[in-house]
């Protein structure tokens, strides 16, 4: 379970995280600043297990890897939005972060409390107990999310196959 994170439409790399931090020496550096211009206290205040909710067209702008490294590095795994930028969509997968396209995101508000059947493909909001349900991840996206993103998954299958 976790608390909502409400952001409108259009969030693209920069306002994940902002160029100017880009410079820092770490991504756990630049993940302080992690939405920074949508809620300069986000990157300070979220907690692993939270869930962002965006709109239309979340992570769009520049193909930025930092974006979703910040929000690894931050503990997010889930983040529910109307559609995505394809290659954040892609980049999510590829860090271990579940991206799920779904209406619903019009109806969660700032701080609901939901819950993310994973198994079942059931979104459940404490908060208005309304539930959802999505066409879960299966096959190798599955595995990739497992492994916690591309790499590990990798690493895993080549000490798997030797």
């Amino acid at each position: 379970m976790g608390q909502a994170w409400k952001f409108g439409n259009n969030i693209d790399t920069d306002q994940i995280i902002p160029s100017q931090y880009l410079v820092l020496p770490t991504i756990k550096d630049m993940s302080k600043y992690t939405m920074e211009p949508q809620n300069p206290d986000f990157g300070k205040q979220y907690k692993a297990g939270d869930i962002i909710v965006g709109e239309v067209n979340f992570g769009c702008g520049s193909s930025r890897e930092q974006a979703p490294l910040v929000l690894k590095e931050l503990g997010v795994r889930v983040i529910i939005a109307l559609d995505f930028a394809r290659i954040f969509f892609r980049n999510c997968i590829n860090n271990g972060i579940l991206t799920i396209e779904h209406p619903c995101a019009t109806e969660i508000s700032d701080k609901d409390s939901l819950d993310i059947d994973l198994q079942n493909g059931v979104i459940f909001n404490q908060t208005t107990q309304k539930k959802y349900n999505f066409n879960k991840i299966e096959g190798y996206l599955a595995e990739i999310l497992d492994a916690g993103g591309l790499a590990e998954y990798i690493v895993k299958r080549k000490e798997k196959n030797g």
